[in-house]
């Protein structure tokens, strides 16, 4: 067997450490030290020699000598079984009179590790309609603003802090089918802030050449308000909210937020929100016009718009 390309001693330079130790009585301190390796190898090469002679100096595999224990199929059946009646691991150990190690080891292995995964888990349910402005997802997300670079960046929460300066509302509005987006940073979520970027959102999207005709929001008050309603009304849209505890019916929202603070509130260490704000338009232009979108078959929202438009 080859030695390992960094040994310190090949097999015959051990034998002649053992021999000169043992023949001519050689501390073994000083042959270690005079071969470059520590006294705790040497005295290994020693055993070695003393167990198994000179066939016992050469390298060994790294591998497991001993095989991991495993449950024949019989034991493996009555496992699945046991689990499948939501017994725990440690039961099932004793049941099996088997190590609880290798019971977690195969049940793991089986995908039945956890008692959740025995429980069948309902389809995923994805939508898309099919023209632009059938549907307008809207949300919003709270920001900080600050007025100077915190201790996120400096990593010292004596400097940068920006008491009192308060939060900020980022406002979305994203059409279902194309992904185009329009974004505004206000103040509030109040009823008159949310009607107001309601009736400028749908301004926005007309110039597009998108014709709203639903909009779908979650059960915040401003989405329950009756000026909500008039709105949507005066609008000629359909105010559609999301069942309570269920945030992933708005998951287009949701992702487009996600997606928005990593590329943009976050990506780069902003001097201060006012800074951070300016930078908005930008990126939605660069967002609708120019990233792709994997859901869209790697098209950007406006060519994805362009190409529905046409086809209409």
């Amino acid at each position: 067997m080859h030695s390992h390309p960094l040994a310190r001693l090949t097999p015959i330079s051990r034998e002649r450490l053992i021999r000169r130790h043992l023949d001519e009585g050689v501390p073994l301190k000083a042959l270690a030290a005079q071969a470059w390796v520590s006294l705790r190898s040497a005295y290994k090469w020693l055993a070695r020699f003393r167990d198994g002679g000179v066939a016992a100096l050469a390298d060994r595999r790294s591998v497991r000598r001993t095989q991991r224990r495993t449950l024949d199929p019989q034991q493996l059946q009555q496992a699945m079984d046991l689990r499948h009646q939501r017994c725990t691991l440690r039961r099932i150990a004793k049941a099996l009179k088997a190590p609880l190690s290798t019971v977690g080891r195969v049940m793991n292995a089986l995908g039945l590790g956890r008692l959740k995964n025995l429980e069948t888990k309902p389809p995923v349910r994805r939508y898309q309609w099919e023209r632009p402005g059938d549907m307008i997802h809207v949300d919003t997300k709270q920001l900080a603003r600050f007025e100077r670079i915190d201790h996120r960046i400096t990593g010292d929460r004596r400097q940068g802090c920006s008491r009192g300066a308060g939060y900020e509302k980022v406002h979305v509005a994203i059409d279902d089918a194309t992904r185009l987006a329009y974004v505004e940073v206000l103040p509030d979520e109040q009823k008159a802030t949310t009607v107001g970027f309601l009736c400028r959102a749908v301004g926005w999207f007309s110039d597009q050449g998108i014709t709203c005709r639903r909009v779908l929001s979650d059960n915040g008050s401003s989405y329950r308000s009756g000026d909500w309603r008039k709105a949507c009304q005066a609008l000629g849209l359909k105010p559609i909210r999301t069942k309570p505890y269920t945030p992933q019916t708005n998951g287009k929202a949701e992702r487009f937020i996600k997606t928005l603070l990593a590329e943009w509130a976050y990506v780069i260490a902003y001097q201060t929100s006012e800074e951070r704000n300016r930078w908005l338009p930008r990126y939605l232009g660069i967002y609708n016009g120019n990233r792709c979108h994997m859901a869209l078959g790697g098209l950007s929202p406006q060519q994805c718009l362009q190409r529905l438009l046409i086809a209409e």
